[in-house]
């Protein structure tokens, strides 16, 4: 088993928190160097540890894959990465779109099943066309617009349900397959910049069970000279299986095989009715967990995809009724086909922060946490274009495109079981954000193994998170929070060991988005199993703007509201443009599993349909929500019990 987290002892041994009292008369030469000690004055100099945000798409969808191509989408490959990098291009929809800022890397997901198909159907070759179901795609894809659109839907049911034919199910051997898989693999490299705009080599496992998602984005660390030795693994057999045991095979088999390195990050979990995070094998007639089970998948599965356009899997209000903003962008009528409806008991084993406990709870009894995840976002776009802003969106799909429609248009529906949804429901996706050294793969993969990432609803905020048992209220003053935090503590991601029952304080800090808004307040959010073995969970609001006192019931006012939906636009006068603390916690006990990660919520802002209204002059429905409050999630930091 691989395992590659990287440390900065030496960085952290050179650069520690105190201070060096330099003389009144400087020395220099060797003189200097005696008085430093071995570090550098610049304090730039030899940092060694992750000093760079990168922000970026762990999710994408071209024309290349089915759903995407069959429905409308014409961008290519290439054409997204110019997009990406910040050129200007024109949407499936013929639109002039260009991103405000360019991303720093960037992931095209295509889906496994079928790779290559789409191309085939929609041009109408001999083997589609004689196949009865390719034929009617061909057909219903050739008209647009609305036939198209469902088109596509039928063909994700199908697949989901296992009644596509296997004339549509190409496998690798075949030309149209390894032909697109090695001019995806070769595209990346194109337009791989290192150190201004990277391109991971990526594909999305289509793994579906009755329209349940399990889908996993698996990421290569490594080019095509690795890569192009083997082909995805498929969810459909006889190439494929869509249990993840057999994914995590073939994964460790490329490592052994290869040499090279590659992790898999669960799809945003809202959309598998309960079976992503379940807690027995659904593969096994729901037996417990082997040992072999647990090691297997914390060692693979270090992420989760923690919100993208299809909605946040965060936390629930039926989970967590006393967070005030668990209610955010909630996906919860079904599962990805709208084929079955979604029960609350499914809840617990779909959204992430009762998956974080749950993993708790199993690592306490058994030894190893099966959940122990980091997040990321990731946009799951099949337009080509990611677009993150709310005056920016061009949509999740082609249909979606601007248009005085799109918001009140209905996206998808199952009318025999009363389930359906509206286009408005479709979130602005957020990025990934990393802490690395460098704006290489290499650098990115390894921030993204060691889970030192984080996620944001789409703006580009700062965000640091620290823990350790030795920082000081003085800390949260330096401007170089980096330093203290790696030479005091460990970052976000980390593990922190009982230190005689002392209790851990947490460095946090954030700052909004340049061309954004301003910040509401800071949370932090621990989950804990108690004495009885239960898991708990409390949210801390820590640090917050406006001099707002928190009332008896300890909770804090809101920040107030500037949103004025006429323009539609907003001011900073409420809010501040960064926020931190050193936080101690006050209901430590050091027997217990715990996690924390911080949690940091923005002033209101006008959503997307609020820009549709003014700019095509529509009245939106009452229920199409024109206001959010946009959020980032650090990765927690895990405390175990010394035993």
């Amino acid at each position: 088993m691989k395992l590659r987290v990287t440390t900065f002892v030496s960085t952290i041994l050179l650069l520690g928190a105190s201070s060096v009292a330099i003389a009144q008369d400087a020395p220099t030469g060797e003189d200097a160097a005696t008085v430093l000690k071995g570090r550098p004055y610049s304090p730039n100099a030899d940092r060694g540890f992750p000093d760079q945000v990168l922000f970026g798409d762990t999710h994408v969808h071209s024309a290349l894959s089915a759903d995407a191509g069959g429905g409308g989408t014409s961008l290519m490959p290439r054409d997204m990465y110019r997009f990406a990098r910040g050129e200007q291009v024109n949407s499936n929809t013929g639109q002039p779109v260009k991103l405000s800022r360019p991303f720093d890397f960037y992931m095209l997901t295509e889906h496994t099943d079928g790779m290559g198909v789409i191309t085939d159907i929609m041009k109408g070759a001999p083997n589609i066309m004689a196949d009865a179901q390719g034929k009617a795609f061909h057909e219903a894809f050739a008209k647009g617009g609305e036939d198209a659109k469902q088109a596509s839907i039928d063909l994700i049911a199908q697949f989901s349900q296992g009644t596509l034919s296997e004339a549509l199910l190409y496998q690798p051997g075949s030309a149209g397959y390894d032909n697109t898989w090695r001019d995806l693999v070769h595209a990346a490299e194109e337009f791989n910049d290192p150190h201004r705009f990277t391109t991971m080599i990526a594909y999305e496992w289509t793994s579906l069970t009755e329209g349940n998602n399990l889908h996993r984005n698996v990421i290569f660390r490594d080019g095509p000279e690795r890569a192009l030795q083997v082909v995805p693994f498929l969810m459909a057999p006889p190439a494929g299986s869509p249990n993840p045991r057999d994914l995590w095979k073939w994964m460790q088999n490329y490592e052994d095989t290869t040499g090279g390195d590659v992790l898999a990050i669960p799809h945003n979990p809202n959309l598998s009715n309960g079976i992503m995070f379940a807690l027995n094998d659904t593969f096994r007639d729901g037996e417990a967990f082997d040992p072999e089970y647990l090691k297997t998948r914390s060692t693979w599965e270090r992420l989760v995809e923690i919100n993208q356009t299809k909605g946040t899997s965060e936390a629930h209000p039926m989970l967590s009724p006393a967070d005030d903003f668990a209610d955010y962008e909630l996906w919860d009528w079904s599962n990805l086909d709208l084929s079955a409806p979604k029960t609350p008991e499914m809840l617990a084993t779909e959204y992430v922060r009762e998956t974080l406990k749950n993993g708790l709870a199993m690592g306490a009894e058994n030894g190893t946490n099966p959940f122990k995840l980091g997040f990321v976002g990731g946009s799951d776009i099949h337009t080509g274009l990611t677009t993150q802003d709310d005056n920016n969106f061009f949509g999740a799909f082609a249909w979606m495109e601007p248009s005085p429609k799109r918001a009140a248009s209905e996206a998808k529906a199952n009318t025999e079981l009363d389930i359906g949804y509206k286009g408005w429901q479709y979130a602005t996706p957020g990025p990934t954000a990393v802490w690395a050294t460098s704006n290489t793969r290499a650098a990115i993969f390894d921030a993204m193994e060691r889970r030192e990432v984080y996620s944001t609803t789409g703006p580009r905020i700062t965000l640091r998170f620290f823990g350790g048992y030795d920082f000081s209220a003085e800390d949260i003053k330096t401007r170089d929070l980096a330093r203290v935090g790696y030479s005091k503590g460990i970052p976000m991601g980390g593990d922190l060991v009982a230190s005689d029952g002392a209790s851990p304080n947490f460095l946090v800090y954030a700052m909004r988005d340049p061309v954004g808004a301003n910040l509401d307040r800071i949370q932090i959010v621990k989950g804990w199993v108690d004495q009885q073995g239960e898991t708990q969970e409390k949210v801390y609001d820590v640090v917050w703007s406006d001099a707002r006192q928190q009332g008896d019931d300890g909770k804090l006012p809101p920040v107030g509201n500037t949103v004025d939906l006429a323009g539609p636009t907003w001011t900073n006068d409420i809010g501040t443009a960064e926020l931190g603390t050193v936080w101690t916690d006050p209901d430590f006990d050091a027997a217990q599993h715990a996690f924390y990660y911080a949690r940091v919520i923005e002033i209101p802002t006008p959503r997307w349909p609020a820009y549709d209204a003014v700019r095509f002059g529509v009245e939106m429905p009452a229920e199409v929500k024109l206001i959010t409050q946009e959020r980032a999630y650090s990765s927690p930091i895990w405390h175990t019990p010394d035993e």
